[in-house]
């Protein structure tokens, strides 16, 4: 995997952000939002986005405004900033690379990248980590503090034992959203993942996003998980899954179709040249299937290594 860190201009500044890409060209790209108060470097971010370039999707993770290394002050930001920052990610995406086939978000993430999923076409899933139904929920992290945040206009609130100002005008946002109609009207594949155990978004918000989305739709269960998928584990095995189900919806992530049908081999070993790519072999050995390719150098997409058995070797001569 490389790792290239990235700014793009965000609502109120400059916005931090790391793309996470293959080795060889991207399959796709997709675009991650980190939880409420996290950063993009935050475990669930960096290691989804780790899994899903070791299976070929590039990723953009970015620092909300007011967070991590991003510019702008925390207390001046709402949800509605928060849409309008991972839409500007997109035009960066857009304009920079190609805008993004997977929106992931995680948490509050979730259910920013669900707000904003009607305004980006070119994007085909949407899949949710311990995302609220209706970003009103994280108002009960203020409970103790409402008083103050309506009698002075803000106030002074620890999340995660970190200290954050929080002004009245984001509790008002905060309740101004219809996510259900944004759901219902979503328009692209959804997959929910959840757990059971979580303690932070209870698995009830899961279910009301199912309830309110329409086909396709599908929802995964992350049995022992904790809200912020702090076990490895737990993180790469939801970039398998998205990888695994997008592949139904998202051109160029199946395996690759052949220039021709296979033909029978004696000794079981078959080469067939796909159809993506200049030098991209499929290769069935008594069953296996593995692909292989040239360098980059020579205009190959990387997507499986150079072999001397099918391919010209990578310290070989320049192709003609």
């Amino acid at each position: 995997m490389r790792s290239e860190k990235v700014t793009f201009e965000g609502t109120q500044g400059n916005l931090a952000a790391r793309l996470d890409l293959p080795e060889g060209r991207p399959k796709a790209y997709a675009l991650f939002a980190h939880c409420f108060t996290c950063s993009k470097d935050v475990f669930a971010a960096s290691r989804i986005a780790a899994g899903l370039a070791d299976l070929g999707i590039a990723t953009l993770r970015f620092d909300f405004t007011g967070l991590g290394a991003s510019d702008g002050e925390f207390e001046n930001t709402n949800f509605t900033s928060n849409i309008e920052d991972l839409l500007k990610a997109v035009d960066f995406m857009r304009e920079s690379y190609e805008a993004p086939k997977l929106l992931i978000g995680h948490s509050l993430g979730g259910a920013a990248v669900l707000a904003a999923a009607g305004k980006v076409d070119e994007a085909q899933i949407v899949a949710t980590v311990g995302a609220p139904y209706d970003p009103d929920h994280i108002r009960h992290h203020f409970d103790q503090h409402i008083e103050t945040i309506n009698e002075k206009g803000e106030a002074e609130v620890k999340i995660g034992g970190r200290p954050f100002r929080v002004k009245k005008q984001f509790l008002d946002d905060i309740g101004g959203h219809d996510q259900k109609e944004r759901i219902a009207n979503l328009k692209k594949a959804l997959l929910i993942f959840h757990s059971p155990i979580d303690q932070i978004v209870g698995v009830d918000n899961a279910a009301n996003i199912f309830a309110a989305a329409k086909h396709p739709k599908s929802f995964i269960t992350l049995d022992d998980a904790d809200h912020l998928l702090t076990a490895r584990e737990d993180a790469l095995y939801v970039a398998q899954v998205i990888v695994a189900w997008a592949r139904r919806y998202v051109k160029g992530l199946s395996t690759p179709e052949l220039k021709s049908p296979w033909k029978p081999s004696p000794d079981h070993s078959i080469v067939a040249e796909a159809q993506s790519g200049k030098f991209l072999q499929v290769i069935n050995a008594n069953g296996h299937s593995l692909l292989a390719d040239e360098p980059l150098i020579w205009g190959a997409i990387i997507w499986g290594p150079a072999l001397m058995a099918c391919c010209y070797p990578a310290w070989g001569p320049a192709r003609p």
